[in-house]
């Protein structure tokens, strides 16, 4: 525990923080923001989870962006 203090994204699961992003851009802004499929055609969150879990690259400027909004 005491090395995670200064992790903002612990206790966080990957789904909270596409929520959160969604809720705060929208999946339009989302889109244009971080270019991937699954939040420019026919978006949900589930199938974003799946693409984001099988690919590193997408998963860390999800999470950078979310970082960005905490600011």
């Amino acid at each position: 525990m005491e090395e995670q203090k200064n992790n903002p994204l612990h206790g966080k699961t990957l789904e909270m923080i596409l929520i959160h992003l969604v809720n705060y851009y929208g999946w339009e802004e989302l889109g244009a923001r971080i270019n991937i499929n699954s939040f420019n055609h026919n978006p949900s969150v589930k199938s974003s989870l799946t693409f984001l879990r099988k690919t590193p690259w997408a998963r860390k400027r999800v999470e950078d962006l979310y970082l960005k909004t905490l600011r």
